[in-house]
C-alpha cells in the first residue's frame, strides 16, 4: 500500500482539478484513463520529457479535459519553457473557468510578467471566492499598487487587516502608499496606530526614521535612532547613522561609541568598515587610541580575511610602528597571497630597514605568485647581491630586465644590480659595463655616480674616473655619504691630506656613520697619527662596523683594506 500511496496522492490531486462531469466520462474511455495514470506515474519519477509525452498523448485521445492541460503546464515550468506552460494553463482554463487554482496560477503568472491589469482581473476572481484568504489579499494588494491603483490598494491592505490585526509589515506597506499619495498624516497615523500594539517594532521605527531625516526633523530622528538601536542592538547602520550626527555636532566621544557598535554587527560588511578607517585616516585624529580600538575590532571580527591586517598594517605605518605595521602586512599576505600592493609594500620596507634576509625570502615567494613584476625581480636581485650570492643575483636580474618596456629609470636600476653583482664576482669589466650603461639610462642620477664611484674606488680601478664621476656629485650636493665616498675615492689615490678634508666635513654632517669614521681612522693612519687612527677604529667598532678587518687593525695598529 505504501509503495503505490505517491501515486494515488498525485492522481488525486491532478484529478481534483477535473469536473465531476469529465471525471464521470474518463471511466468510459479506458484508452485514456491509461494513458492519465501512465503520464502521473511518470511524472512523480521525476522523467519530466517522458511525462510530457504522455499528457500530450492524453489530449490527442481527449482535448476537452483541463487536468493535462494543467499538469503540462507544470512541466514546462519545471523546464523553464514559460511560453509553452502559459499557453497550457490557458488551455486548462478556458475548459473550467470555474478552478480556482487555475486563475491563482494565471494571476502571479501575470504579476510575474508585469501584466498587472491582467492579475488583478484573477486575484480579484480569487478574493471574492475565498476573501480571508491572506496572501491572495496580498497579491491583490500589490498587483493593484503596480497598477497605479494606490487608493483601491489600501482598502485590500485594510482587508488584510481585518483578517490579521495589525501587522508591522503591512502598516509599512500602507505607509508607503499614503506617502505616494501625498497622505503625510495618515501615513505617520498609521505608524503610531501600529506601534501602540508593536511599541519595539524596528521595522516601524526604522520607518520613522527614515522620514524625519527625509523631512529635516534632525532632532526627531535622532531620538528615534537611539530608540531604535534600543530595541534592535545588531542594527549596524543606525549605528552609522548615529556616529555621523554625533560626529557632525562635534561629539566625537559619542561618535566612536556608536561606530564601535556598528563595528561589532553583522550587517556592516567589513568593506564599509574599512571605506569608514581609512576616511578617518584622512583626518587629523588618525592616531587617537578610539581609531585604534576600532581597527583592533575589525581584526578580532575578521581574524582571517587580509583586508583587516593591512588596514591595521597601515595605522601602525601611520603611528611610526614599522616593526607592528610589517608584521600585520605579512599575516595579510598569509592569508591572501594574491595582493600585490601589499607585497611591494613589504618588499620596500624590508629594502628601506636593510632587512636583506628577509626580503631575499619574501621576493623569492612573491615571484610564485607574480612572474611578470620586474620590480620583484629588483628586489630580489638586489637582496641576493647584498647577501653575496652574486651567481643567482645575476640570473634574476637578467630575467626581470626582459619584462621591462619603456621605464628608463627602472632599467638603469637593473643595470647598476648587474654592476655589483659582476663587481661581486670580481668581473670588472662586466661591472664596469653595466654601471656606463646604468648612467647612460639615468644621466642626472647622484646616487648612480655616487655609487659607481665608490665601487671603483673599493677596487682601484680607473681612479680617474671615479673622481670624475664623484666630483661631479658633490658639486651638485654635498651630503654626508658623497662627501665620505669623495673622500675615500682621494684615500684610494693617495691624495690623504684632502681625503681628511672631506671625511671630517662627512663626519661632521653625520657623526655616526661607522663607514665614514672607519675612513677617517685609515686616513689619520696614513697621515701618521696611529692613536687617532686607533680612537676611530674603535669607534667604529663600536657603531657596528662590518669590516672584517676592524680587530686587525685595531690590535696591530696597522692599516689593512677593507673587508666586507
Amino acid at each position: 500500500m505504501q509503495k503505490f500511496l505517491p501515486f494515488i496522492l498525485a492522481f488525486l490531486t491532478l484529478a481534483a482539478c477535473k469536473s465531476s462531469k469529465n471525471l464521470q466520462k474518463e471511466y468510459y474511455n479506458p484508452a485514456y484513463t491509461n494513458a492519465f495514470h501512465e503520464a502521473v506515474r511518470l511524472k512523480i519519477q521525476g522523467q519530466t520529457d517522458a511525462a510530457i509525452a504522455g499528457f500530450e498523448k492524453c489530449i490527442v485521445i481527449r482535448q476537452d479535459d483541463d487536468a493535462p492541460y494543467f499538469a503540462l503546464s507544470q512541466l514546462y515550468l519545471q523546464k523553464e519553457d514559460k511560453a509553452k506552460s502559459e499557453q497550457n494553463i490557458l488551455k486548462a482554463y478556458e475548459i473550467d473557468q470555474e478552478n480556482i487554482w487555475y486563475s491563482q496560477e494565471l494571476a502571479y503568472m501575470y504579476f510575474d510578467k508585469k501584466q498587472y491589469a491582467e492579475a488583478i482581473k484573477f486575484f480579484e476572481k480569487m478574493v471574492a471566492h475565498e476573501p480571508r484568504n491572506v496572501e491572495w489579499l496580498y497579491g491583490y494588494a500589490e498587483s493593484l499598487l503596480r497598477a497605479g491603483k494606490a487608493a483601491d490598494a489600501i482598502k485590500a491592505f485594510d482587508k488584510m487587516e481585518d483578517q490579521l490585526g495589525k501587522v508591522p509589515e503591512l502598516s509599512i506597506q500602507k505607509f508607503k502608499i499614503y506617502m505616494y499619495l501625498k497622505q503625510e498624516e495618515k501615513a505617520l497615523a498609521e505608524i503610531e496606530s501600529c506601534r501602540k500594539v508593536y511599541p519595539n517594532d524596528p521595522q516601524l521605527i526604522a520607518t520613522l526614521v527614515d522620514y524625519y531625516f527625509q523631512n529635516g526633523q534632525l532632532e526627531k530622528a535622532v531620538v528615534m535612532l537611539e530608540e531604535l538601536v534600543k530595541n534592535d542592538p545588531t542594527n549596524g547602520n543606525a549605528y552609522l547613522a548615529l556616529a555621523d550626527i554625533y560626529r557632525q555636532k562635534g561629539d566625537m566621544t559619542k561618535a566612536y561609541a556608536a561606530l564601535k557598535k556598528a563595528f561589532d554587527c553583522e550587517d556592516v560588511g567589513i568593506d564599509d568598515k574599512m571605506q569608514i578607517l581609512i576616511t578617518i585616516f584622512d583626518g587629523a585624529d588618525a592616531s587617537s587610541p578610539d581609531v585604534l580600538e576600532l581597527v583592533n575590532l575589525l581584526v578580532e571580527k575578521y581574524p582571517n580575511e587580509a583586508k583587516a591586517h593591512s588596514i591595521l598594517a597601515d595605522f601602525l605605518l601611520k603611528k611610526g610602528d614599522e616593526k607592528g605595521a610589517l608584521r600585520e602586512y605579512k599575516k595579510a599576505l598569509e592569508l591572501d597571497g594574491n595582493l600585490f600592493p601589499i607585497w611591494n609594500q613589504v618588499l620596500v620596507m624590508e629594502y628601506q630597514a636593510n632587512m636583506f634576509p628577509e626580503l631575499y625570502e619574501d621576493s623569492k615567494k612573491c615571484l610564485e605568485y607574480f612572474t611578470t613584476q620586474p620590480i620583484v625581480y629588483l628586489m630580489h636581485g638586489a637582496s641576493a647581491v647584498k647577501l653575496k650570492k652574486f651567481e643567482e643575483a645575476v640570473g634574476v636580474l637578467q630575467s626581470g630586465i626582459e619584462l621591462i618596456s619603456s621605464d628608463k629609470a627602472l632599467e638603469s636600476e637593473f643595470n647598476a644590480q648587474l654592476a655589483e653583482a659582476y663587481f661581486g664576482l670580481k668581473k670588472f669589466d662586466d661591472g664596469i659595463s653595466f654601471y656606463e650603461k646604468a648612467l647612460k639610462l639615468d644621466p642626472s642620477s647622484l646616487l648612480l655616480r655616487n655609487n659607481f664611484a665608490y665601487r671603483l674606488a673599493f677596487w682601484k680601478k680607473n681612479l680617474d674616473r671615479a673622481l670624475k664621476l664623484i666630483n661631479e656629485v658633490v658639486e651638485s650636493s654635498e651630503l654626508s655619504h658623497y662627501l665620505d665616498t669623495k673622500g675615500f675615492v682621494l684615500f684610494q689615490r693617495g691624495e690623504y691630506t684632502d681625503a681628511k678634508i672631506h671625511l671630517e666635513k662627512s663626519n661632521s654632517l653625520k657623526g655616526d656613520d661607522h663607514f665614514n669614521i672607519d675612513h677617517l681612522g685609515d686616513v689619520y693612519f696614513m697621515l701618521g697619527d696611529k692613536v687617532k687612527a686607533v680612537e676611530f677604529w674603535q669607534k667604529a667598532k663600536n657603531l657596528g662596523s662590518t669590516n672584517k678587518v676592524i680587530d686587525q687593525k685595531i690590535e696591530k695598529k696597522s692599516y689593512y683594506d677593507p673587508i666586507y
